[in-house]
């Protein structure tokens, strides 16, 4: 049996604990305290459906401008560059430093060239500063940072997810904009939350792998009326 090996050992700003990059042959693995696993590069299909869903519903926007919240291995980033249009720009928030550094070393076969797409920016900072600065300026913002809607690996991504978080994600997404929301599981606490928000709600239940098979992941799709 392949054993796991640690490649290096990164801390979550504001008291967020502390990441861990794993290896095992062609398999890598981000894990939290705990040993809490928060991306796997083997299970890619819900992370990827978070961008080709959120695509789908402002698809025919010539420029839209789009916000990642969290960088983890890359797999929301290329699906939104495989399905968005040449004119389109694509912010990513990612706030551990280190991350972004496995991103350009030991994880830059994941990324297949996502970070020197033109279109790619990436910004070393909290995804909630991010939107709280921005005044209907997003066409789409794809929010993954957690293993659901709360603050597992720092408290303060709490505050992405309850009513005033949403509100101003609502306000920084353009007229018919998308706020897209990935989770390991469904958390009906949430789902209320956002039907209160004045959002228009879908919630979506998709495959974690590629393909129909096994686990399923949950994708929450709320547009600005």
């Amino acid at each position: 049996m392949i054993r796991w090996i640690e490649l290096d050992r990164a801390q979550v700003p504001d008291g967020g604990g502390e990441l861990r990059l794993m290896q095992r042959g062609a398999e890598y693995s981000i894990m939290a305290d705990g040993g809490i696993e928060l991306m796997n590069s083997r299970l890619s299909g819900s992370e990827e459906a978070l961008a080709r869903l959120a695509w789908e519903r402002i698809e025919g926007r010539p420029s839209p401008r789009v916000l990642i919240g969290g960088l983890g291995m890359g797999f929301t980033l290329r699906a939104a560059l495989a399905v968005l249009p040449p004119q389109a720009q694509v912010e990513v928030a990612e706030l551990v430093p280190a991350v972004v550094a496995w991103a350009k070393g030991p994880l830059a076969g994941l990324f297949a060239g996502s970070l020197e797409d033109p279109r790619t920016s990436v910004h070393e900072s909290d995804v909630a500063a991010l939107i709280a600065g921005a005044r209907s300026g997003y066409d789409a913002i794809l929010l993954d940072v957690d293993n659901g809607p709360e603050g597992l690996t720092r408290r303060a991504n709490d505050a992405l997810y309850d009513a005033v978080g949403l509100a101003r994600a609502q306000a920084a997404l353009t007229p018919g904009g998308v706020l897209a929301v990935w989770s390991s599981a469904p958390h009906p606490r949430f789902s209320a939350a956002l039907r209160q928000s004045g959002l228009a709600v879908e919630e979506v239940r998709t495959p974690a792998r590629k393909g129909k098979g096994g686990a399923k992941h949950v994708v929450w799709l709320a547009r600005r009326r």
